[in-house]
């Protein structure tokens, strides 16, 4: 859980009801209540901490009416974070992007600013895109869960490939300096190597904007070709 060991106040999720009516509920749980053990875990990106929690006959407080329906809550809670976690995925990729810019035309190699080589402004003019792909899928996400679209999982896998691809060129081209410890590129990477590990893979976050838009249904391929659907 991210920042579990330190929150001040934990939101849970739980199941309730037993077998007979079984369903999701929200508890509050005070970070110094009885019963909870908590971790800090050694993480890839220690800029975002995580911890282990541990709940053992934890008192909490019923968190809204247990009629509510939670799931669908979580959901739109889930739509709105990743529209947030892409806009910011979109800026790291920006500035691991400049800065590898700053330093190819600072950067002198065989009496030439490396940044001049095609190979190399090739290689950026690609990330660009990406970059500026994924910026517009952001700003679509962010307008779009303000009118209860949930979009945000496939704004999120956009942006977390283009910070991984500007993240990873981004070491390449800084040479031997981007391997270092003392140099900021390794940062980049592995916020995008953990955020993909958390919120990821980009894969599969397509793959479930796919079944929700029953993009690959079979009856709904069928409906087309009866010249039932859109095309027909």
């Amino acid at each position: 859980m991210l920042d579990g060991h330190s929150a001040g106040l934990l939101v849970v999720a739980a199941h309730a009801g037993g077998f007979a009516r079984s369903r999701t509920l929200l508890f509050l749980v005070p970070g110094d209540a009885a019963g909870l053990v908590r971790v800090r875990q050694t993480a890839l990106d220690a800029t975002r901490p995580q911890g282990r929690l541990q709940l053992r006959d934890v008192a909490a407080e019923l968190l809204g009416e247990e009629e509510a329906d939670v799931l669908a809550a979580l959901a739109a809670v889930g739509n709105t974070a990743a529209a947030v976690l892409a806009a910011e995925a979109v800026g790291a990729a920006d500035r691991a992007l400049e800065r590898t810019v700053g330093h190819v035309v600072q950067r002198v190699q065989f009496g030439r600013a490396i940044g001049s080589f095609q190979a190399v402004k090739h290689r950026l003019a690609d990330v660009y895109v990406q970059v500026q792909a994924a910026r517009s899928a952001a700003y679509y996400a962010a307008w779009a869960a303000s009118r209860g679209e949930a979009v945000g999982g496939l704004a999120l896998a956009q942006a977390l490939q283009a910070l991984r691809t500007a993240a990873a060129e981004g070491i390449q081209l800084h040479g031997g300096l981007g391997f270092t410890w003392e140099h900021d590129a390794h940062l980049y990477f592995k916020r995008a190597a953990g955020d993909e590990l958390l919120f990821g893979p980009v894969h599969r976050l397509r793959a479930h904007a796919a079944d929700a838009a029953e993009l690959f249904d079979g009856r709904a391929a069928a409906n087309n070709m009866a010249g039932g659907g859109p095309l027909g």
